[in-house]
């Protein structure tokens, strides 16, 4: 269960972690704690589900990467191993379970369109992967999510 720091913390790093030598010793400030508190706190977070990645967001495109978000039409009872497969490549960042035709879905992220096309194949290959749609954006649209706690 959330407590109120680790409320308090998830809000401050979702959009002020500042740039800086040691930006969890300035959070600790800001909190009036120990620097290891909050390196404990957010670790706690990890292991137990509450935080599943944590990095920075940069313009894949300006770096010469390719993106597209894969729908995979998976037999349901195939769809927790072909996910986990799928989370295995670096380049997907995001991975979920809709109730569809094609049930699991995921961005893939790739340095061009040769990778790409490589690990699309090689997830449209898994067993009880039935069809792989990629839809690359014609057009993007980046809205800043932040969940306040």
């Amino acid at each position: 269960m959330l407590t109120p720091f680790d409320k308090e913390l998830l809000n401050i790093i979702q959009t002020r972690l500042p740039l800086e030598s040691r930006p969890y010793a300035k959070v600790a400030q800001w909190l009036e704690v120990e620097e290891s508190t909050v390196l404990e706190r957010l670790n706690w977070l990890k292991d137990n589900g509450y935080i599943r990645r944590f990095g920075a967001f940069f313009d894949s495109a300006c770096l010469g990467y390719v993106s597209t978000l894969a729908a995979v039409k998976v037999r349901p009872e195939q769809v927790a191993a072909v996910a986990q497969a799928v989370n295995a490549y670096s380049g997907v960042t995001h991975n979920y379970e809709r109730e569809s035709e094609y049930n699991l879905w995921f961005t893939l992220l790739t340095a061009d369109q040769a990778e790409q096309n490589r690990v699309l194949a090689a997830i449209r290959s898994l067993p009880g992967v039935e069809g792989l749609l990629s839809l690359p954006a014609i057009e993007k649209y980046k809205v800043s999510v932040e969940f306040s706690l």
